[in-house]
């Protein structure tokens, strides 16, 4: 009996032409209520306050937004964060802010693809729960 020996064939994979078909965007709305419905699952969270004159009217006429407090600033290299949040009564404040933190980049790195560069934190008020 002879023995044939089976030889491995190299496939090579066609080359794949980049035409700008497969890119995927993520909005900054998507962005901001993304990160708007991570910042409300961090215990200790009562809820946003608007971060700007388009929000507060929001809130005034009723529509209440997951994307509220959050501003999103965007470079060409860098996106940037900031959220107005209000904490409960007797929470330790620092503590808190940083779960947000941790769990907004989290978020948008997981559910978005987006790496943030800078998460700030400011905490509009403290309120009972």
């Amino acid at each position: 009996m002879a023995e044939k020996k089976l030889e491995k064939k190299k496939v090579e994979k066609p080359k794949e032409k980049d035409d700008g078909n497969d890119k995927i965007t993520v909005t900054d709305a998507a962005l901001a209520t993304i990160i708007g419905l991570a910042a409300h699952e961090v215990p200790g969270v009562i809820g946003m306050s608007p971060a700007n004159i388009k929000d507060g009217l929001k809130r005034i006429l009723g529509v209440s937004d997951a994307d509220e407090g959050v501003q999103v600033a965007k470079t060409a290299s860098t996106t940037n964060v900031d959220m107005h949040v209000v904490v409960a009564y007797g929470v330790n404040i620092p503590v808190v802010a940083d779960l947000i933190r941790d769990r907004v980049h989290y978020a948008a790195r997981t559910y978005a693809g987006v790496e943030l560069n800078n998460v700030r934190v400011h905490i509009a008020g403290v309120s009972r729960a």
